[in-house]
């Protein structure tokens, strides 16, 4: 093991090794005393550390303590429900939109020879159409700010007869960014893939679909994980804009909390710790995700160490025989 991590990098020695101690207690140490000096005094010298600040949120005795923490967790449920919609949504249809992208670039090349030449060339300039739409589609609503597509929502829906709950505006708004971008991520994770792949497909009797469905889809999904997983803690930290149209969500809540209470540092501490640990939740779980995908592929490609007991048992009753 040594041999191999020598040969990517020189093993730092016993002096290096002190230095690189020594070196990482001293900025942690000037990181201690720039907090202390920076943040902690300027603080505690404004009266923000005071009980009465924090109470509301962290002392059970306040009197304001539940109704407090009960408005939270509404507000945090809205956003947990509407990032959980959203993601299911923004990854069906995104799924469905790279599937159709890669379908069309597909049939832009093919030739249609079973057809007559007229509906072959109605055919391909029909794929051509489409191709040259659903980029466009992809192209406007993933340069639009995520913020103006709830509120063209929220506002134009509305102008066609379409009456929803803030919340189904959120998610609708939510999901028409996000499932262009997973889109996106799924189609080049599809065309980065070995050509071969959709060559062997092609040449073993499988239909373009059957290609995406059974090979290339699987196989984005895996490579383009880190990447999904990154998009769905964006749509978490997006359901924040529900402000715009005043949906309850954490941060709306947290600014009615602040109007109250006017302790904007506390009530923005305690939900960014939110966010924060559930976003670290969904990091893990895609860490979690991405080794057992490992393991399977490793499994997967590891032969049999041992002989298969049908093989067992004729060996078995030869020798008996014998």
């Amino acid at each position: 093991m040594s041999q191999q991590t020598s040969v990517l990098y020189d093993v730092p020695g016993p002096r290096q090794r002190r230095i690189t101690l020594i070196s990482s207690l001293v900025a942690g140490v000037i990181l201690l005393v720039g907090a202390y000096f920076l943040i902690y005094r300027p603080l505690d010298e404004n009266g923000q550390l005071s009980m009465e600040l924090w109470g509301p949120l962290i002392d059970p005795s306040n009197e304001n303590f539940s109704q407090v923490w009960e408005r939270i967790g509404l507000g945090f449920k809205n956003t947990l429900l509407a990032a959980a919609l959203a993601i299911v949504a923004s990854l069906v249809v995104g799924t469905l939109l790279a599937v159709l992208r890669i379908q069309l670039k597909s049939l832009i090349r093919r030739r249609f020879t079973g057809v007559a030449t007229p509906v072959a060339y109605l055919l391909r300039g029909l794929s051509r159409v489409l191709s040259a739409v659903t980029r466009v589609c992809v192209e406007v609503f993933r340069g639009l700010p995520v913020v103006l597509t709830i509120f063209f929502v929220a506002r134009g829906f509305p102008e066609f007869g379409f009456y929803f709950d803030n919340f189904w505006y959120l998610v609708i708004g939510l999901t028409i960014y996000n499932s262009v971008v997973i889109g996106e991520i799924l189609r080049s994770g599809m065309e980065g893939l070995p050509g071969g792949q959709a060559e062997a497909a092609a040449a073993i009797g499988l239909s373009p679909a059957q290609t995406t469905r059974m090979i290339l889809l699987p196989q984005a999904f895996r490579v383009m994980l880190p990447a999904l997983i990154s998009q769905l803690v964006v749509v978490l930290k997006d359901t924040s804009l529900g402000f715009i149209i005043s949906y309850e969500e954490t941060l709306n809540i947290g600014k009615q909390l602040i109007g109250v209470l006017s302790n904007p540092i506390q009530v923005y501490v305690v939900i960014a710790v939110l966010f924060i640990v559930v976003n670290y939740s969904l990091s893990k779980l895609a860490q979690y995700v991405q080794r057992r995908l490992a393991r399977g592929r490793k499994t997967a490609n590891t032969p049999a160490q041992n002989p298969p007991a049908a093989a067992l048992i004729s060996q078995a009753e030869g020798g008996g025989g014998n």
